[in-house]
């Protein structure tokens, strides 16, 4: 890519998925990063102060100009994008849904970084639908967008093996630096007009909606694979967790069994650890973390509350 100055791109992201794009686009000479948009500050943590993102705090150490709109449809936006000359708009996990006047301002319009093999798992959640589903691969797309939900023409895409042992975090790091590298590779070929973007297949598309703490609850009348799945899937947020009593305890590992011992719900023991049976088989907890407590092995978890043995945890439940 080679211009006689470099292109003016707005780059809009939020989380940590965002930043090794972000870093790759700042560090690119043929790109002149002229701006960022990012979530405005939440209340977060149990004293609810405001909290940035991480995108907003990178850029504080990049000394990139930063906006945080409430709205993407108001004239202020359109206006800023203007007096920045904007040429390229490039997203990553920003969390809103871009208007159509946004989205066609740039001479070169707007790209999406998405973190799954689109068709496959559009919408907000693609990294944990791909492990909780079981796929055996994932990967990135970069596409060219348009009004719809993740619906927009494919320019490139990256597959990656999915691991027994990837969780929802590690994947999304392995995803996060797939999708920067392939942004750089993937922006000549899409400028210089070389690169054409193709179609979606509809009738492959695939939905992954976002997820909510209560998402997390073990359903033990499913299969122990499947929640095994989750947790991994579901690891570090929105986590998954089961409800003894009044207790609720997050449960951070744990291994599918075949055993079929226990019964759906029923508590017993394995190994020293607790386990609670499956429809079909049973889940062998390793790591859990009851409430308002560290993460602790389940040895020693079952050691303070042997009162969970030989309960059955879906005997109170509607």
């Amino acid at each position: 890519m080679c211009y006689d100055d470099p292109m003016n791109v707005v780059f809009m992201g939020s989380p940590e998925f965002a930043i090794p794009s972000l870093d790759a686009l700042s560090a690119k000479h043929e790109l002149d990063l002229v701006g960022v948009l990012t979530q405005p500050d939440r209340p977060a943590g149990r004293g609810r102060k405001l909290r940035s993102s991480p995108v907003k705090l990178r850029c504080n150490e990049l000394g990139v100009s930063i906006y945080q709109p409430d709205s993407l449809k108001s004239p202020e936006i359109i206006a800023i994008l203007q007096t920045l000359n904007t040429e390229l708009i490039i997203v990553a996990a920003y969390g809103m849904i871009l208007p159509p006047k946004l989205l066609d301002l740039p001479k070169f319009g707007s790209i999406n970084v998405h973190a799954s093999l689109l068709p496959r798992w559009r919408g907000a959640a693609p990294i944990q639908a791909a492990i909780h589903a079981g796929d055996s691969d994932t990967g990135v797309t970069i596409m060219k967008m348009d009004p719809g939900l993740d619906t927009g023409p494919i320019l490139s895409q990256c597959s990656i093996v999915i691991h027994s042992y990837d969780t929802g975090g590690k994947l999304s790091e392995r995803l996060a630096d797939l999708g920067a590298e392939l942004l750089l590779e993937t922006i000549p070929g899409y400028i210089s007009g070389e690169l054409h973007p193709h179609k979606q297949d509809e009738n492959k598309a695939t939905y992954a909606p976002l997820l909510n703490k209560s998402d997390g609850r073990l359903d033990f009348m499913r299969s122990a694979i499947e929640l095994e799945r989750q947790i991994r899937a579901f690891d570090p947020w929105p986590s998954s967790f089961l409800e003894w009593g009044n207790k609720r305890i997050c449960i951070h590992k744990a291994n599918a069994l075949s055993d079929d011992t226990l019964e759906p719900g029923a508590v017993g023991k394995i190994e020293n650890k607790p386990a609670i049976g499956a429809n079909p088989g049973t889940l062998l907890l390793q790591i859990v973390q009851p409430a308002g407590k560290k993460e602790m092995p389940a040895e020693d978890f079952i050691r303070g509350a042997g009162g969970i043995l030989n309960t059955n945890l879906l005997a109170n439940q509607v």
